[in-house]
């Protein structure tokens, strides 16, 4: 492959994977300890965007399915369509499993605390820059904390991804947001990702965003931000959630917790 073309190749599966942070906390890049209750679903359909100098990356459309498999324990699918400029290149991406578990509970004075691995199976085609090639993985630890109409998380963690031309990465996130009404809450978020592409740049972002519940199960998710140093990227997120399901014994209450006033279903947006 010619130097040119390896290079695009690279930046290409660099986009698809900064496009992919996106889903991991909709609408933020940040995500939350909080699994889905027990024996309670989620879908999303959406729609994300990166945006660097030259290149851009469209997940379009996309879908998320979110199932509460036990009490404190979400399991997880993505299934993506891809979309890469210049080339006009249009597939399915690589596919994301992950499995969240809660083994913290929130009280008054203690936060919760989860865990949220996640595996990118190279399902789109790397030479067109529909995906990375080789499986990878994301191993996060998530922290959440509310306080009345306000709620605050965030954390850290550590990409593995030996794809040619990337690296091994840290990632990191806090975002705080408030209830406004009933239906709507506003919040933003501070996310850093490291270098990863080798010879790459790290990004720090400021992303504003939040949800508007239409109904008690179905919300309209939105995001847009841009980095504040490092790699230029713009980012932006678009969906619409629905929840279902019914309470068990047994079945945790701390979504309940999340926007007070609010039932589970409206609280759940993740």
């Amino acid at each position: 492959m010619a130097p040119g073309r390896r290079l695009l190749g690279h930046v290409l599966s660099l986009i698809v994977a900064a496009s992919t942070t996106v889903v991991a906390g909709p609408p933020f890049q940040t995500d939350d300890p909080e699994p889905v209750r027990w024996r309670h679903y989620e879908a999303y359909l959406f729609g994300t965007f990166v945006r660097s100098p030259g290149v851009g990356s469209w997940t379009v459309p996309a879908m998320e399915f979110n199932v509460g498999a036990a009490p404190n324990l979400q399991l997880h699918l993505v299934i993506p369509g891809s979309y890469i400029t210049p080339g006009g290149s249009y597939g399915l991406g690589d596919i994301e499993l992950g499995a969240k578990y809660r083994f913290v509970q929130e009280t008054a004075r203690r936060p919760q605390v989860g865990i949220f691995p996640m595996i990118e199976v190279p399902t789109g085609n790397s030479g067109l820059g529909l995906g990375n090639g080789r499986l990878w993985a994301r191993l996060p630890v998530w922290i959440q904390k509310s306080y009345g109409p306000w709620t605050t998380y965030g954390g850290a963690g550590y990409q593995i991804n030996h794809a040619p031309g990337m690296k091994n990465s840290l990632f990191a996130g806090w975002l705080v947001q408030r209830q406004l009404t009933k239906r709507l809450v506003l919040g933003s978020e501070v996310y850093h990702q490291a270098a990863q592409m080798v010879g790459g740049r790290q990004a720090t972002f400021v992303d504003p965003g939040g949800y508007f519940n239409v109904r008690d199960n179905l919300s309209l998710l939105f995001m847009i931000g841009h980095t504040v140093s490092g790699e230029q990227r713009a980012i932006g997120y678009l969906g619409l959630y629905y929840t279902w399901g019914r309470n068990q014994p047994g079945s945790s209450q701390a979504a309940d917790r999340r926007y007070p006033g609010l039932s589970a279903e409206l609280a759940r947006h993740r």
